[in-house]
């Protein structure tokens, strides 16, 4: 293995764990302690919109060097770009699901981002507390989806490691 390819490796590696991290700890973490940070709905989500705001600001340029350096990854992986297609292939089979959750993925997250984000902001800002739950429950749906959808590209990315 060249240097060249060990360093884009470790780039994506350490872009993924930022990226998927960073996810799981908006989740596990900033969510449920916003609760403990303001007692008034409209406040607590308002905190809330400005971290995953500032979330967003990284996770962008995350992504292109995860798309990047993950088609570049992929090369090591089949012979020629028709074994993407070739089902017929391990590799191929599991890069083209991968490829497909990713794309997924990526969608969910800027339609999450500019539909259910800005909307569930500015009910928080108007203070339209039943408003701003019924939309964050559909929101709760997605953003559940996009975590999902990590997990299974991460399973797939150890699966094609195991691959003969």
């Amino acid at each position: 293995m060249s240097v060249l390819n060990i360093v884009i490796l470790w780039v994506h590696l350490f872009c993924a764990v930022l990226f998927v991290g960073g996810s799981f700890f908006m989740w596990l973490v900033v969510v449920p302690a916003s609760h403990h940070l303001a007692k008034d709905e409209s406040e607590r989500t308002q905190i809330v919109g400005k971290i995953a705001k500032d979330f967003g600001k990284i996770t962008n340029p995350i992504l292109v060097i995860l798309v990047l350096s993950g088609i570049y990854n992929a090369t090591w992986y089949l012979p020629s770009l028709g074994d993407l297609f070739s089902f017929n292939n391990y590799s191929g089979s599991i890069l083209f699901v991968k490829v497909v959750l990713v794309i997924v993925l990526i969608a969910l997250i800027y339609v999450h981002g500019a539909y259910y984000g800005r909307k569930i902001v500015r009910l928080a800002r108007e203070k339209d507390v039943k408003g701003l739950r019924s939309v964050r429950r559909r929101s709760r749906i997605i953003s559940f989806a996009n975590l999902a959808l990590m997990v299974a590209i991460l399973i797939l990315a150890v699966m094609l490691q195991l691959t003969p």
